[in-house]
Order: structure tokens, then C-alpha cells, then sequence
């Protein structure tokens, strides 16, 4: 592998930094069994995944301790996809360069626990990583106006953020499309994200309505055959496209 993260496979980089081609299937490893995460992240790779999703959590800004930049490394020892890590975290400037070093070719922050938002893009930015911003299901798009045109990508949380598999808030479609006609009207051609409870009831929903980056956790990770499980949240998104071409 390459040592510099932005070497690996992906599509066109925007800005100089590594974005997956899309629509894509992102699994979050938060769900993985971590005694067997080489096997795990393999049978998902083998099942068409675009990258994988590393969800950093500190124990205060959400109530649960996860991962750390040593699994980082572990994880891009194991895959050529991108890395996308989201940093549930306070303080996140501290890690940012640490994490970019580890292998993240994206990192994201949380709008509401960032004091001076435009400075940590530009850390993002910096360390050589692709810049995102994720919102709360309660926090307003509009909370992003501003700093929309500096990002890479939005992460739109469908769940309160701490814990794996939990229920899918339905209101976030909304807010998934009116962050699209956002984007739009802009001219961003930042990518939409969308983390929590994401599975074979809604991921066509949330591709209609402007989701192009899909985390998946449970839905791939639940013990049974990772692989066909990817494979399978793939289809829909695949056919899902074929559709939406052969209706344009």
C-alpha cells in the first residue's frame, strides 16, 4: 500500500484530497466483530463496498469511548478503500493531524462541538484529508450556511449520535433533501453523507432524496455474512440508479 493516504483508489479528488465514487455503501466498523475486523472488513470490501466508516467517540461529547488512531492504522493496513472518520469528539483539533497520519482520507467534526468551525476545516485540510462537517438530527442545515462552500462533504446524522443500531429518524429524509436543493441552488459540490440506522427499509429512500455516501453498520454487520450483506445494500443502490437514469 502506499504510505500516502491519498494514493489509494477512488474518484476524482476534489481540492487535492480522496472522495469515494458514488453512490456508496460506507460499513461503519462500530458493528464489527473487532476480534476478527481483518475478516470482517475483506468480506465487505468483497462485497462492494466504496470505503468504510470509523466512528472516533470520546465519552463526552457522546456517551461512549470506541476507537482510537491505532485502529486507524490497523483498518488502512487492511483495505486500499478510503477511510472516512467521523470524530465524535470535543476538542477535535487536538487529533486531527494523528488521525490523518493514521490513514483517514476523510475526517469529519461535529458542527456542534466546534467553536471556530472554518479554522478546523482548514486543519482537515492541512493534514491532506477531505473536510466534513456532521449536524445532529436536530441541528439545522442552515447551521452550515456559512461553511458550506469551504466542505467536502455533510454527514446528516439519522440517529442521536453514541451507540450502533439504533432506529432510522424518519424526518431526516427531509432534511437530506433539502440539504440536496441546498447544494444545488449553491453550486457545493459537496457530497451528502447519511450515518445511523441505514438498511435495506430506507437506503433507496435516502438515494432519492440526495444521499450519495450510505454508512451502514448493523445491516452489515450482524454476524451473518457480511459479504452478501454488503453485496446486497449495494444492489439496491445500484438498481436505484439504473432507475433514476432511465427516468432522466
Amino acid at each position: 500500500m502506499a504510505s500516502d493516504p491519498r494514493q489509494k483508489p477512488g474518484g476524482p479528488p476534489r481540492s487535492g484530497v480522496l472522495l469515494p465514487r458514488t453512490p456508496a455503501l460506507a460499513p461503519s466498523i462500530l458493528t464489527a466483530d473487532l476480534a476478527r475486523l481483518g475478516e470482517e472488513i475483506a468480506a465487505a470490501e468483497a462485497g462492494g463496498a466504496g470505503l468504510f466508516h470509523l466512528d472516533v467517540m470520546d465519552g463526552h461529547f457522546v456517551p461512549n469511548l470506541t476507537i482510537g488512531p491505532l485502529v486507524v492504522e490497523a483498518v488502512n493496513k487492511a483495505t486500499d478503500l478510503p477511510l472516512d472518520v467521523h470524530l465524535m469528539i470535543e476538542a477535535p483539533d487536538r487529533y486531527i493531524e494523528r488521525f490523518a497520519r493514521a490513514g483517514a482520507d476523510m475526517i469529519c467534526v461535529h458542527q456542534e462541538a466546534v467553536p471556530h468551525l472554518h479554522r478546523t476545516i482548514e486543519l482537515i485540510r492541512e493534514a491532506g484529508a477531505a473536510a466534513g462537517v456532521a449536524l445532529n438530527p436536530a441541528t439545522p442545515i442552515g447551521a452550515l450556511e456559512e461553511i458550506l462552500p469551504e466542505l467536502d462533504y455533510v454527514l446528516l446524522m439519522s440517529v442521536n449520535p453514541g451507540f450502533g443500531g439504533q432506529r432510522f429518524i424518519p424526518s431526516v429524509l427531509g432534511k437530506v433533501a433539502a440539504l440536496r436543493r441546498r447544494l444545488e441552488e449553491s453550486g457545493s459540490k459537496a457530497k451528502i453523507e447519511v450515518d445511523g440506522g441505514v438498511g435495506p427499509g430506507n437506503i433507496v429512500r435516502l438515494l432519492e432524496n440526495g444521499a450519495e455516501i450510505l454508512v451502514a453498520g448493523a445491516a452489515v454487520f450482524d454476524g451473518r455474512d457480511p459479504q452478501a450483506r454488503t453485496r446486497a445494500l449495494v444492489a439496491l443502490l445500484e438498481g436505484a440508479q439504473r432507475t433514476a437514469r432511465a427516468g432522466s
